[in-house]
């Protein structure tokens, strides 16, 4: 009997454990969340406004919201290099697009710019 005692927690803890480590990785932020929050921010990062709107700022406070954990930064930090790669040859200044979170107050922990390491992003 206390051996199937000792069985039952043992699965129910591994059960446990692997419940929580699928909520974690499911709760990263995802390219779409980061994307809809920068979206206004691409005036400023092409150059055809002279500083990041309210609604710019307002995307990025809220990112800066949602990317709590090290899994978040990381998975932001990956759709935001992704984002100005591409963003890069369509004529974006590098310089402005690094600059939005500064600009706009805020410390987003995530680098933005197409040469970060994001696997070192804590």
């Amino acid at each position: 009997m206390a051996r199937l005692v000792g069985t039952v927690v043992a699965v129910a803890v591994v059960v446990a454990a692997l419940a929580a480590s699928l909520h974690t990785a499911s709760a990263a932020v995802s390219c779409s969340e980061v994307t809809s929050a920068v979206a206004p921010c691409l005036g400023y990062a092409m150059g055809s406004t002279s500083s990041p709107s309210a609604s710019c700022c307002s995307g990025v406070r809220s990112l800066s919201s949602r990317a709590s954990s090290t899994a978040d930064r990381r998975a932001a930090c990956s759709c935001l290099k992704s984002m100005t790669s591409r963003l890069g040859g369509g004529g974006a200044s590098m310089s402005n697009a690094a600059n939005i979170p500064s600009k706009c107050g805020v410390n987003v922990g995530v680098p933005i710019s197409p040469n970060v390491d994001c696997s070192k992003i804590n």
